[in-house]
């Protein structure tokens, strides 16, 4: 019975209807000198297209120097409404975007994490004055504590006797959406 799931999700990935996974990036680094005090989270939004709040804001003086998070290639560097931006490409289809911030860098240029990229500028969204730093992976907004190490990933534990892949379950049915739910085993 194992081998048959086994073989089952082997099919199933060799067809492409699993998703990708994405290969490791390495950690990141903040936009802002220390102390690094987020004033918002990063709240996802249910759909693509309503309200949230699609990354953190980090507390932040003006003129306080912004650093690029990792290495990449700054894709825009201008005025967005009523407040500067700068937005920085990255490897792995990755694309980050902090304001507001004044750039000392010019679109097209390529920068080092660490870098000086300009510096905290006006138009901030939040009293007493922040950064908004948001990252796009393949276009949709994800934390960007994801990172810089703030949101530990989760690990699947296997579980059972250590003898089988696959748990024995020995708990009650459990009623759901489509009806009695039949676990493993």
């Amino acid at each position: 019975m194992a081998f048959s799931r086994l073989l089952a999700a082997a099919l199933v990935a060799g067809l492409g209807l699993l998703p990708e996974v994405e290969p490791p990036v390495p950690a990141w680094g903040w936009p802002l000198p220390p102390p690094h005090t987020v004033t918002r989270p990063f709240e996802a939004p249910p759909t693509p297209y309503a309200a949230g709040h699609r990354g953190v804001d980090l507390a932040a003086g003006s003129g306080d120097p912004v650093y690029a998070p990792a290495d990449g290639v700054v894709s825009f560097a201008g005025v967005v409404v009523d407040r500067p931006v700068l937005s920085i490409t990255h490897a792995g289809n990755l694309v980050s975007s902090i304001e507001p911030v004044t750039a000392s860098v010019a679109e097209g240029a390529h920068v080092a994490a660490g870098q000086q990229v300009g510096q905290v500028g006006t138009g901030a969204h939040c009293a007493g004055g922040c950064i908004h730093f948001s990252v796009r992976l393949h276009g949709r907004y994800v934390s960007p504590l994801l990172y810089l190490g703030g949101v530990a990933r989760a690990v699947l534990l296997p579980l059972g006797d250590g003898g089988s892949p696959w748990p024995s379950w020995s708990g009650p049915r459990v009623r759901g959406p489509v009806g009695l739910l039949e676990p493993f085993g």
